[in-house]
């Protein structure tokens, strides 16, 4: 039968006995394990805002957006791949210490920063750090969730994804705007500190000394190494490329990138130890949805990158009215994901990706239209209505698309899918942001508003197709996410 089926007739398979409560405690794992979530996400987000601010007070080129933007997300995503089985190596509580601790580190470096080249560096740190730390989080509420509680502890994962990325945004332009003791663009990464302390004594006292580390775990150093040099392979490449005149070099490299990523599947296929749980992959949800979030990602980092780029350097918008210009994006959002949580993805299954999606690319092509139109004349009450229709639509994404990921996943490969997805979720938007900032600042180059203009047309069309895309994936999920159980 196929997963698209549902048997009508058949009795309802008993669930598990209903076992012990969650206590105060445990919850209170939860709670750390989202203020890790909550850093990360906000990490990942709010340099998008502070882009020119960091440009104008630290100087470089363009590719130096880019490359404090990218840092960050290309090596979170990068450790993500190897912290869950080191976890299991060194003890889930003393690495997700040892994270949150280095987090809260690099941010103060990052708050600090003297010069580009160390606030890259020290992002470099904080992803890494942070790559550490989140996966741990997620496989100790794993450990002290009862089985039958852990989906409702998870059930947050994905609004939370969804609003503090819309978020991040809009909290960058009203800490720009406060210029706090004239920290300028500074206090975006120095308000990690006081969370990143909160939360790791509130972990010293309530984390598990234990969390279900497998002892006979080992590390693939082949597929880890092979991985990781296909990632920075192509990375690099893809934003130093446009910025050097695209060298012979630059297209040897991303060649190179593929070859090393085919490798890595040879390789996982021969593993003893695998990087990644080779089960998740004879899931279909899984694979067509980690590829959904790859799409869906990229776009909508490019899409937020592209817009701050044109209102403030473009135009010439100060970081309060950009980031009060995103909240009609964020309301939209906020609205979609409670809707799509509450109701719509239970209900409709497969069809609230349809829909979501089908509305963020009406979205993103009414914003085309509006940038075509109004151009540098172009004004926050004229962008809201786009605006409105590009968050609701992508919010309505958020939430079912993370339960066909990891809804059919086992407790023994939950974790490893939700780290993936974590990863892919990071990767995508930094690739999005190196692969189409590229293509903005190409078109962009005379540094006209007509040109940031005209360059935010492009990029907003190919986004819009890219949603497209992925709309056209959705058709090979399952129905709904809960069929994959059986």
């Amino acid at each position: 039968m196929s997963t698209d089926q549902r048997t009508p007739d058949a009795p309802p398979t008993p669930g598990p006995p209903p076992g012990p409560k969650p206590t105060l405690t445990t919850w209170l794992v939860l709670v750390v394990v989202v203020l890790a979530d909550v850093m990360d996400l906000i990490d990942s987000s709010v340099a998008n805002l502070a882009g020119p601010s960091i440009r104008a007070d630290l100087g470089g080129g363009q590719v130096t957006v880019q490359w404090v933007l990218s840092a960050y997300t290309a090596a979170f995503a990068l450790g993500l791949v190897t912290s869950g089985r080191l976890g299991d190596l060194l003890g889930r509580r003393r690495l997700f210490l040892l994270g949150m601790t280095g987090f809260t580190l690099a941010s103060l470096a990052c708050g600090l920063a003297p010069g580009a080249a160390f606030l890259i560096a020290a992002r470099t740190l904080q992803g890494l750090c942070g790559s550490v730390m989140i996966p741990q989080g997620l496989a100790l509420v794993k450990v002290v969730f009862p089985p039958q509680h852990l989906r409702k502890a998870l059930t947050p994962v994905g609004p939370l994804m969804g609003l503090t990325m819309v978020g991040g945004p809009i909290l960058a332009g009203w800490l720009l705007h406060l210029d706090l003791f004239g920290s300028q663009w500074r206090s975006i990464f120095l308000i990690n500190v006081p969370l990143g302390v909160a939360a790791g004594g509130l972990a010293l006292r309530v984390l598990p000394r234990r969390g279900g580390e497998d002892p006979a775990a080992r590390l693939d150093l082949t597929g880890v190494g092979l991985l990781t040099a296909a990632s920075a392979l192509l990375i690099v490449p893809l934003i130093q490329g446009r910025d050097l005149g695209w060298p012979a070099w630059t297209y040897v490299m991303m060649a190179a990138a593929v070859v090393l990523l085919a490798l890595f599947v040879v390789s996982q296929r021969r593993s003893a130890h695998p990087v990644i749980t080779p089960s998740l992959f004879r899931k279909r949800s899984f694979v067509v949805g980690l590829v959904i979030v790859a799409g869906f990602y990229a776009s909508l980092s490019a899409f937020v990158l592209v817009l701050n780029l044109l209102l403030q350097q473009g135009l010439g918008w100060s970081p309060l009215r950009t980031g009060l210009a995103l909240i009609p994006w964020a309301l939209g959002t906020a609205v979609a994901v409670l809707l799509g949580g509450a109701v719509l993805a239970e209900k409709l299954g497969r069809a609230s990706l349809h829909l979501g999606l089908a509305i963020a690319v009406l979205g993103l092509l009414a914003l085309w239209w509006s940038v075509a139109h109004w151009g540098a004349g172009i004004t926050v009450g004229k962008l809201t209505p786009a605006l409105v229709l590009t968050g609701f639509g992508s919010g309505l994404v958020f939430v079912p698309l993370v339960d066909f990921i990891i809804g059919d996943a086992t407790p023994e490969e939950v974790g490893t899918g939700a780290g993936l997805l974590n990863a892919v979720q990071q990767f995508a938007g930094a690739i999005g942001v190196a692969a189409l900032g590229t293509v903005f600042f190409t078109r962009a180059g005379a540094g006209s508003p007509h040109s940031f203009v005209s360059a935010t047309e492009l990029v907003l069309a190919i986004t819009a197709g890219l949603n497209v895309v992925t709309l056209l994936l959705v058709g090979l999920l399952p129905k709904h996410a809960q069929q994959a159980h059986g």
